[in-house]
């Protein structure tokens, strides 16, 4: 008998057919970055101040600047942030030298209420928070909208996971990435703040879905010498996606534009992934096995090889006698897949707030959006290189232990740093961000390999569902804990991150 790794042996483990599948799959890896933190940009909240039609005529009367008109009509209310204003009527007869003399001797104790009129935004583009208004009593709705998306991912998880494990890796792609670019599309185009909560959460249940069938479809792809060095690139491809988001973003500061860029090239990717076969090891888990020694013999035809003389012999490596239809219970079927799928959990979860966390509070505080995200962004790379040239030479107990202890290390350092040494935040930042990295791109490897054919997408998807739940809470722990204290939520992040070396 032989196994699909030993036929892949001969035909080629990574020749030119795994290398055009892993190109194209990579474009899916990274046009998932967009969905998973693209809320950084399109929901970005400028600096802010309530808008007055009165005060508005009054400047343009008077000739004043912007600065000069806040110079005179809001001293004072520094403390009180931009969702207040003074309770006044601007269209009365005011002289330009000091309007507040002529409202009350003393401007500091005017009468102040909430914004009236809107809010006017210091921004040269736009986004959900400045064309929906979600400022003051309404910038939870940013939480709730980043939060939905997670939603998805975690309703998604078990039932993307089966139809990846019992209907095929390739129709779980093509399906997944049809929804995920059509709901892009139609997110670009929503009229109001209910729309986007509805779009943002059906894109969540299939686009994370889609990114783990291709994982898991181009690791079945390659042969075993490979098999670890694809799935890392895989995931480096993610973080070329978030590279050029910073880019993309700078270039179309407008969100609707920007939303429809990471969109669109899913639906042309759909006409390239019809071409890719199935898998062939799911195949044989499903025991239809003449179809995958047809696809056994594409390979080799495209690999420029011969198919091996014990090709019709070809068969699984694992046992899969009653075992073509998986369910839930098969994780939890042995004290060992009982062990290892509660670890796993506990880890997705914790490094998806830490990872998460990290990303919004950066995005929050940084003094260029961009730039800081982008160099936040380029410690993902060195993080891909240290788990490749490591994981075969030390392991994973001790990588993923010292970048749990970096990772939480990092955000203690960032609670006591100056705030206007802002350039020692980002470095310490990106520390971070190269540490908390390591930790989920290993987990998300080490998942694949401790899980049998038949339920390794299954199992991928249930134990990273935990990584969903970190995320819907990644939101509220970081804007709502930052009104308490800024360095709240990055407490909270160093006290979880080492914790998990006892686990690991």
């Amino acid at each position: 008998m032989a196994s699909v790794d030993q036929v892949l042996g001969q035909v080629g483990e990574f020749g030119r057919f795994q290398k055009q599948a892993f190109l194209l799959l990579s474009l899916l890896s990274a046009l998932f970055a967009p969905i998973y933190v693209g809320i950084v940009f399109l929901a970005s909240t400028p600096p802010h101040r309530c808008r007055s039609p009165g005060l508005d005529e009054l400047a343009r009367r008077c000739g004043w600047s912007p600065a000069e008109g806040l110079n005179w009509t809001l001293p004072g209310l520094g403390a009180l942030g931009p969702c207040h204003a003074y309770d006044v009527d601007w269209n009365r007869s005011l002289g330009c030298g000091d309007p507040l003399a002529g409202l009350a001797p003393n401007g500091s104790r005017l009468p102040f209420g909430p914004c009236l009129h809107g809010w006017v935004y210091d921004t040269p583009g736009s986004s959900i928070v400045t064309e929906f208004h979600l400022v003051c009593e309404e910038s939870w709705k940013v939480d709730l909208l980043q939060s939905s998306v997670n939603v998805g991912f975690f309703l998604g998880s078990l039932g993307i996971g089966y139809i990846a494990d019992r209907f095929g890796r390739k129709a779980c792609l093509l399906g997944t990435s049809l929804v995920s670019g059509v709901s892009g599309v139609l997110l670009a185009l929503a009229p109001d703040y209910t729309a986007l909560l509805l779009l943002r959460l059906l894109q969540g249940l299939v686009s994370k879905g889609g990114w783990t069938a291709g994982y898991t479809l181009i690791t079945e792809f390659v042969g075993l010498g490979c098999r670890r060095t694809v799935a890392i690139l895989y995931q480096a491809a993610y973080t070329v996606g978030l590279v050029l988001l910073a880019g993309v973003a700078f270039v179309l500061p407008d969100w609707r534009w920007l939303q429809m860029a990471v969109s669109l090239p899913l639906l042309p990717f759909l006409l390239c992934c019809w071409y890719l076969p199935e898998s062939p090891r799911w195949l044989l888990s499903q025991k239809r096995n003449t179809q995958a020694r047809k696809i056994m013999e594409y390979i080799a035809q495209k690999n420029g090889r011969l198919p091996p003389a014990d090709l019709k012999k070809l068969s699984l490596e694992e046992d899969t006698a009653g075992k073509m239809a998986p369910s839930f219970a098969d994780l939890f079927r042995t004290p060992s897949l009982r062990r290892n799928t509660l670890i796993l959990m506990y880890l997705w979860f914790t490094s998806s707030v830490v990872y998460q966390g990290l990303i919004l509070h950066v995005g929050a505080t940084g003094a260029s959006l961009h730039l800081d995200f982008l160099y936040s962004a380029l410690m993902e790379f060195p993080a891909s290189i240290i788990i490749h040239v490591t994981i075969d030479r030390v392991g994973r107990l001790y990588p993923m232990a010292l970048s749990n202890l970096v990772a939480g290390a990092s955000c203690f350092i960032m609670v006591f740093s100056p705030p206007d040494l802002h350039w020692l935040n980002i470095a310490v930042a990106c520390v971070g961000r190269m540490g908390i990295t390591i930790v989920f791109q290993m987990v998300c490897l080490v998942n694949t390999e401790l899980y049998p054919t038949f339920i390794r997408n299954l199992g991928v998807m249930v134990c990273s569902s935990l990584c969903d739940l970190g995320g819907i809470l990644t939101p509220f722990l970081v804007f709502r804990l930052m009104e308490v204290w800024p360095g709240l939520p990055l407490t909270l992040f160093g006290k979880q991150s080492p914790r998990k070396r006892e686990f690991t």
